[in-house]
């Protein structure tokens, strides 16, 4: 398969960028790990601000990570000028978010000129070795010419 081609030359500075500007990713502690073409890997540390009632990393903490992933790697592939919204995910929760790092690596599946498939696992880390605890499926739309929109 053919790796993705960025219509951006600066696509890693630009998500770096849009990503730093989000409050929500500085409040869960999330920092990005990794940015390539149509690749985007974000992190997070468990603590207990952002746990559920058992202990294990909340839901929407998961989600957040793997949604901005997700919407990272699309916005790596689209050109100059545009920005990216999320119009829909599912996410399957497949084992309790536990360990000393969580990660969603974000890719996407198929770029289109205004629609973008693209999927995110999340595996704990725990001692060197991953286990899968979630996978988001997303549809990412490139918004042009909308105020307030651009990345």
């Amino acid at each position: 398969m053919n790796a993705p081609v960025p219509k951006d030359p600066a696509f890693h500075a630009r998500v770096q960028t849009s990503f730093d500007k989000q409050g929500l990713m500085r409040t869960l502690g999330a920092s990005i790990l990794h940015i390539a073409p149509g690749a985007v890997d974000i992190a997070l540390s468990p603590n207990p601000a952002i746990s559920q009632q058992h202990g294990f990393v909340h839901a929407g903490a998961v989600s957040s990570i793997a949604d901005s992933a997700a919407g990272y790697a699309a916005l790596s592939l689209m050109p100059p000028g545009v920005g990216v919204l999320t119009t829909e995910f599912k996410i399957n929760l497949v084992a309790p978010a536990a360990g000393e790092r969580i990660i969603a690596r974000g890719r996407v599946i198929k770029a289109g000129r205004t629609l973008t498939l693209a999927q995110a696992e999340v595996f704990a880390e725990m001692q060197g070795k991953e286990r899968l605890v979630a996978l988001l499926t997303a549809t990412l739309m490139a918004i042009e010419g909308r105020d307030g929109v651009a990345d």
